[in-house]
């Protein structure tokens, strides 16, 4: 029997582990860890697995890879995913963009606008199968490929029901960031939103006003050759070469909740020194850990959410584009909220779905 269930990521923003049965198969869909600390990959989870597929380089949906490493089992991923594997990874590259056949089963890929190399995956299953990863349609930096349609799908619902659009998220972000004085840290994921942040701030306030840290330059490199990300790219190139950051207004560094890396550096020499909230401060704008949030509980810290995720209007979007029967919400704690709304599709929690 073919069939698909969510392993992780499901009631909670956990780690991302799905699981796609094909009778004498048995395929998992990322192999995520965190984004808490506490948030563990379960070995388990690899029991009579015979591949890994992963979406995108992100902890939570590539963290637990080691596992699979030590497993001996192959891993497809893009070539960008791929270069966070470690180095004894048997790796089978995928098209950011295109169709492999798998044990003849047709993969179709395509640019999920979520990050650098990150993919969705539909595979020619039943009416087909389509699992999101993270994705977003809203990037002025990454692109997003639509999908063909699928009557199973697997989507990212890490905003829940909220429905505010990117263009609102802008302005509170600017109205926030005009009224802070001094330096402002913005923790970021390198191959995330960070490119595409800095654009934002360089076309608002400044080529000379906006620095990356040595993570963020180095992960960028590699995109300002990158056809695929336009020619905005361009525009952040004087910020791959710049040197030290510290006088800067907006630094843009690894890692996203400041619990490592330039970030958490900062953070730390602000704090000792008495400059945290004085004239320096701390802007979250993705999900917060339980270290980001203990940061904002002092002056000086803030959250302000940049949209990486659909909101609700691109999910019912989604599952409309798709055609889908029925469908799993990922990565929200209250998945069953989407029972009660009017979808016009079955939705599926934690049992497995028959294909």
């Amino acid at each position: 029997m073919q069939s698909v269930r969510l392993l992780s990521g499901i009631g909670d923003k956990g780690p991302a582990c799905m699981q796609l049965n094909l009778g004498d198969r048995r395929w998992l869909l990322d192999c995520g860890f965190g984004p808490e600390a506490h948030a563990h990959f379960d070995p388990a989870w690899l029991d009579g697995a015979d591949a890994v597929f992963i979406t995108h380089d992100h902890i939570d949906h590539i963290g637990g890879a080691s596992h699979a490493v030590e497993a001996g089992l192959p891993i497809f991923a893009t070539a960008q995913t791929a270069r966070a594997l470690p180095p004894a990874a048997e790796v089978h590259l995928l098209p950011e963009q295109g169709e492999t056949v798998i044990d003849s089963v047709r993969l179709t890929t395509g640019r999920n606008g979520h990050a650098l190399g990150g993919v969705w995956m539909h595979f020619a299953l039943g009416e087909g199968v389509f699992y999101s990863g993270d994705w977003s349609e809203e990037s002025d930096w990454f692109p997003f490929d639509p999908p063909p349609t699928a009557a199973t799908a697997i989507l990212d619902c890490s905003y829940h029901l909220d429905d505010v659009p990117q263009s609102e998220r802008f302005a509170a972000l600017d109205a926030l960031l005009d009224g802070l004085e001094g330096q402002v840290l913005l923790p970021v994921p390198p191959s995330g939103r960070a490119g595409e942040m800095a654009l934002h701030l360089i076309r608002r306030y400044g080529v000379e006003s906006v620095m990356f840290d040595p993570e963020c330059q180095a992960t960028l490199r590699a995109a300002l050759a990158s056809a695929a990300l336009g020619p905005a790219v361009q525009e952040i190139a004087p910020l791959l070469s710049r040197g030290p950051m510290d006088q800067a207004r907006f630094l843009v560094c690894d890692t996203p909740n400041a619990d490592g890396g330039a970030a958490w550096g900062y953070v730390r020499a602000w704090h000792e020194s008495g400059r945290l909230g004085r004239d320096a401060h701390v802007v979250f704008t993705g999900h917060m850990t339980a270290h980001a949030r203990a940061i904002c509980r002092v002056p000086g810290g803030y959250f302000q959410r940049w949209n990486v995720h659909p909101p609700f209007r691109d999910q019912v979007r989604m599952l409309e584009r798709l055609c889908a029967k029925r469908f799993a919400p990922a990565f929200c704690a209250q998945p069953e909220d989407y029972l009660i709304e009017d979808l016009g599709v079955e939705i599926f929690l934690h049992d497995p779905v028959r294909l």
